[in-house]
């Protein structure tokens, strides 16, 4: 029985319908999406933290404190990525609009590991 904690970086209110944010420093909350067994057994979403000067490795803390394991993200800096990467959060890249299409990329294993040659510049 594999259970996992995922979060997907998303506009208010968040849930699986909600869009999913460009960038993940700045989205409005993250949603968070429990699996087990590959399958969606509870949704739930945490407001994101002020995104301050310096302020990229504070949503790792914060999703490290809800039992995150991975984030799928469109992209991020170099910074943030080594945050997640140290916090032994796994970075991997999705697709989609919504929540709903990021989780079932997952689900499909269709969302590959963000390697440092995927960073956004100027973070």
């Amino acid at each position: 029985m594999m259970k996992k904690r995922i979060a997907v970086p998303s506009m208010s209110p968040g849930g699986l319908e909600a869009q999913r944010s460009g960038h993940f420093g700045r989205c409005d909350v993250f949603t968070l999406v429990d699996i087990e067994d590959n399958e969606i057994k509870e949704i739930s979403s945490v407001e994101n933290v002020e995104h301050e000067q310096g302020g990229c490795l504070r949503p790792v803390e914060l999703l490290l404190m809800q039992g995150v394991k991975a984030i799928v993200v469109g992209g991020m800096g170099y910074n943030p990525l080594m945050g997640f990467r140290s916090a032994g959060i796994d970075v991997l890249i999705g697709t989609g609009t919504t929540v709903q299409e990021a989780v079932d990329a997952y689900l499909a294993g269709n969302v590959p590991q963000m390697t440092d040659n995927h960073v956004c510049g100027g973070h």
